[in-house]
């Protein structure tokens, strides 16, 4: 498939949650915590899951779990007490030793016939849908890989280690221009898998870049892969309920979130 896809072409979604989530200090992966109280309480890959389940676009989904056996089995099992008729349509894999190695074999796993690809972070557990419809709705407009962002408030500034380790500013950067990005991400199947190809050296993964696997530098999004090989990534508005999870204090917000219905659900 190339080009723009037809409307009709359903999307798939690599849901990547093999993260260890050491900065969480939970002593288990990230997306086994649990999140919320009392009938909201779930781990964090449930509410990710019945996130993304909203999204009437995604008709498979792969969730990428951590390789362990104890914690693979632990996914499987919160997948099957999803109350969603597309459960059926969800399988799990094991992960691998990096984000990159988890999404390939995500992407993989799906089957052939989807040709638009949805990446997302399981740690953005309450991403509203209305973000997932305008990341797939560009994608089928014709955009071969799209990120959702949100403008940067903070001043950022490029800094400088010396030799004792003490940083020094070098620059101020015009946050105007800024954005930080999340997830989901989409692509067209074809986009993502040269994207990756690139990365491991195969061939195929030239997006106007140099020859596959020179000089590629490592990305922390699959859109900067994308963009490693000289391809256009286009921006969608993103939202603050996207917020990653990461540390302590993020799943307190997200909690709080959830207690006040501000959960990113659709509402009647």
């Amino acid at each position: 498939m190339s080009g723009r896809p037809d409307d009709t072409v359903g999307a798939g979604l690599i849901l990547v949650a093999a993260g260890r989530g050491t900065r969480l200090g939970a002593g288990r992966p990230k997306a086994l915590v649990p999140l919320g109280a009392g009938t909201a309480a779930a781990p964090v890959l449930v509410h990710a899951l019945r996130g993304a389940l909203r999204c009437r676009a995604i008709t498979d989904v792969v969730v990428v779990a951590p390789p362990d056996e104890a914690a693979l089995a632990e996914v499987a099992a919160s997948v099957r007490a999803l109350d969603d008729r597309r459960r059926d349509r969800v399988q799990v894999v094991a992960g691998g030793a990096e984000r990159s190695d988890s999404v390939a074999i995500g992407l993989a796993a799906l089957p052939q016939r989807v040709g638009v690809v949805l990446v997302h972070d399981a740690a953005r557990a309450l991403t509203p849908v209305e973000v997932f419809d305008r990341v797939v709705h560009a994608v089928h407009s014709g955009h071969p890989a799209v990120t959702p962002a949100v403008a940067v408030t903070d001043t950022i500034k490029q800094v400088r280690s010396g030799p004792t380790g003490v940083e020094t500013v070098v620059a101020t950067l015009d946050r105007s221009r800024l954005r930080a990005v999340q997830t989901p991400q989409g692509f067209l199947r074809e986009t993502l898998e040269r994207a990756h190809a690139a990365l491991r050296g195969g061939p195929g993964g030239s997006e106007g870049g140099d020859a596959a696997g020179d000089g590629l530098p490592t990305a922390t999004d699959d859109c900067g892969l994308v963009e490693a090989r000289g391809g256009r990534v286009t921006v969608v508005e993103g939202s603050p309920r996207a917020m990653k999870i990461t540390t302590p204090h993020d799943l307190e917000v997200a909690a709080a979130w959830l207690a006040t219905g501000e959960d990113g659900r659709e509402r009647p």
